[in-house]
């Protein structure tokens, strides 16, 4: 039998069952601020960590441990945020930057040569997709012809469409791609090809980048939906690379596809600040000690911030570069 729904609550009131439950609140006003603006509901993620532990079965309680408080959870929840925004910011550094590597491979080829199946590996052109009547190819260029459609009035679509009858070389083409889109379609690309991309961003290979291709795509998802990001479970997994591998990071946790960001990244922008936007970040964070939390829980390890992929490499020349 199903349980009955909950009843609806007032902000005080759901600060109230929370402090019966032992979580301790420091200012009420503040917290019913909170409340009102993020969420008992997105907010309870936050306070999860904190709630105790039935010994036998491992299943949560309502009842917090000791020495929590509402304050701790708000602190989690704005780590969590700026953690997200920088994941956001790099990734989208990413997704520009390989949409014209993309572009630029193929459009030697044919300026069309996205819609051609003969420049993709056969996997993706002309086996069927499984449990499709359809190759990869194809349903890909299925939600390229959307992407068309939802755009139609699109200065640029609009221009290709009165001028060349509908036809978007690569080059422009990229314009409409989403994350999603060009991960796809790098995956499908020749592996001399897709090496030629990989081996620009330290990458082994092709198939390796276009795995941390489909894990960023997956974070972005994460980060642009406002899911919990610090201590996410990565469902779309990379293998850690052969330099990082000594380090005994986690494929399941943010932290190793942070660690692939700032690699990419390295190739994008040298004299980006990305990285010690998140070295701060951790830092502040890291003062927060408690017990039932910690950066421990994105997967980082001890003296991550001291390895050669996280120093500042471009203290040289510094003033003749733009940073962002």
């Amino acid at each position: 039998m199903n349980k009955p729904l909950k009843i609806w609550k007032s902000y005080a009131d759901q600060l109230s069952l929370l402090e019966q439950r032992g979580l301790y609140v420091g200012d009420r006003s503040k917290a019913i601020d909170y409340l009102g603006r993020i969420g008992y509901y997105r907010l309870s993620g936050y306070w999860y960590p904190f709630r105790q532990v039935e010994s036998s079965t491992q299943k949560k309680l309502d009842q917090f441990i000791q020495d929590c408080s509402f304050e701790q959870a708000v602190k989690l929840y704005i780590f969590d945020k700026k953690l997200r925004l920088l994941a956001l910011d790099a990734i989208e550094r990413i997704e520009m930057a390989v949409r014209v590597d993309i572009a630029y491979c193929l459009g030697k080829l044919n300026p069309l040569a996205h819609l051609q199946a003969k420049h993709f590996h056969g996997n993706f052109s002309i086996r069927l997709a499984r449990g499709k009547n359809q190759t990869a190819h194809q349903i890909w260029l299925g939600k390229y012809q959307e992407c068309i459609r939802r755009n139609a009035k699109t200065a640029f679509v609009e221009h290709h469409s009165n001028e060349y009858g509908g036809q978007l070389p690569v080059w422009v083409a990229i314009e409409l791609w989403d994350f999603g889109m060009m991960s796809t379609l790098y995956a499908g690309m020749k592996t001399i090809h897709q090496d030629a991309i990989a081996k620009k961003y330290g990458a082994v290979n092709g198939k390796t980048f276009a795995k941390w291709l489909r894990s960023l795509n997956h974070i972005r998802n994460i980060a642009a939906h406002h899911s919990r990001l610090w201590n996410a479970n990565i469902v779309d997994r990379s293998n850690v690379p052969p330099h990082l591998a000594g380090f005994q990071l986690d494929n399941a946790k943010p932290f190793l596809y942070l660690c692939l960001m700032k690699q990419v990244l390295d190739t994008i922008c040298p004299n980006s600040e990305w990285g010690n936007r998140i070295k701060k970040l951790f830092a502040e964070f890291a003062l927060q000690k408690h017990p039932a939390v910690g950066i421990r829980d994105t997967g980082c390890v001890t003296g991550w911030e001291n390895w050669e992929l996280w120093m500042n490499k471009t203290q040289a020349n510094k003033s003749q570069h733009v940073h962002y």
